[in-house]
């Protein structure tokens, strides 16, 4: 059962955003409203079609119970009645779901970060293939991926390749995808037709607004260097290169991949908002061992979450149990949204049984 006094608080609560938003608060304050009321508007508009269809049933059910009722008017209602039943039940789910707890950087862009792990050159060659599927799922979502940094293979592929994506929802739809993802399948560069496991890890990190992490001038030490490419040749003859390190969480980042200096720095630092962000928010949730004991796996992104088997076409998501004989429309971005529905299913489902216990 839904309790209505929440109900009626998350909507007197839209309505205080409302009107706190129609205020001209500062730029920072409406930012945090305008991003508080786009997570709570489609809860809202399910609430208030929920009490709408009550409202409806109970008249339904009047009229039915109404002696003075005649018997055409009761069938029809009757009819009405079985239909906003059925209705209600599906508002009340989804109510329910929406009414679960939310992680505050759903609505948050993402850093996506991909390495290849053992493997050797096949490893970074499945890493080129693994960023390609996030770059045209992204696509096929209206996102925008921008390159931050990147490493290419010997032969192909990426060493390690880490690009910004944005729109709407990002990190909801991707913070599933960290951990370790094993291929396996006949390398380009097997003459024998073996079949080889290689693996590469994905890391998604949300990106950090001013208004969720605040990095100070002071704890940062930013050194330039020269640019390398391939062999140890300089790409520039300039300090372009830029190296962040965030002196209380030890965390250094490095963007070369620019010939400006101005640029590598925007980058690097917005590559390091991302990693202290994401660092607080595991310092927290660590705090909450019931909230993480719920969440898809452990999280962790030394475990391996996914399989893609080429010669059997099939791809297992080992943390569901879920396999798909669609593995070359996974691979293409195309069958993606599949696996990350499943996976958002799943988590739902484990927040909704724990609220039930």
């Amino acid at each position: 059962m839904l309790a209505r006094h929440k109900l009626d608080n998350l909507l007197d609560r839209f309505a205080e955003i409302e009107h706190m938003m129609s205020a001209s608060p500062d730029p920072a304050a409406y930012v945090k409203l305008s991003r508080e009321y786009a997570g709570l508007e489609p809860l809202v508009q399910k609430i208030r079609a929920l009490i709408k269809a009550e409202e409806e049933l109970a008249g339904a059910v009047a009229l039915i119970d109404d002696p003075e009722t005649d018997a055409e008017m009761r069938e029809l209602a009757e009819m009405e009645r079985d239909e906003l039943t059925e209705s209600v039940e599906h508002l009340s789910q989804d109510v329910r779901i929406g009414l679960l707890p939310k992680d505050e950087a759903d609505a948050n862009d993402a850093i996506l970060e991909v390495r290849a792990g053992t493997g050797g050159d096949e490893a970074a060659l499945f890493a080129g293939d693994l960023f390609r599927m996030y770059q045209r799922y992204a696509e096929l979502q209206g996102w925008k991926v921008e390159i931050l940094s990147s490493s290419e293979g010997e032969v192909g592929g990426f060493k390690e390749v880490i690009a910004s994506v944005s729109g709407d929802n990002v990190f909801a739809r991707l913070k599933f995808e960290s951990g370790v993802h094993r291929v396996q399948r006949v390398p380009a560069t097997e003459s024998g037709g073996r079949i080889h496991t290689s693996a590469a890890t994905v890391a998604v990190l949300p990106q950090a607004e001013d208004v969720d992490v605040d990095v100070q001038e002071s704890d940062l030490r930013i050194d330039t260097f020269r640019a390398s490419g391939a062999g140890g040749q300089h790409v520039n003859t300039t300090d372009s290169a830029v190296r962040i390190t965030h002196i209380p969480s030890g965390i250094v980042v490095a963007v070369q991949d620019e010939r400006s200096q101005h640029k590598n720095k925007a980058r690097a630092m917005q590559l390091l908002r991302a990693r202290v962000y994401d660092e607080e928010r595991e310092r927290a949730a660590s705090e909450r061992t019931e909230a993480r004991r719920l969440q898809v796996g452990s999280g962790d992104r030394s475990e391996r979450i996914r399989t893609y088997n080429f010669p059997q076409g099939r791809v297992t998501d080992h943390r569901i149990g879920l396999t798909l004989y669609k593995l070359e429309q996974i691979v293409a971005g195309e069958g993606l949204g599949e696996v990350i529905d499943a996976l958002i299913m799943d988590h739902q489902a484990n927040l909704l049984a724990s609220e039930d216990t």
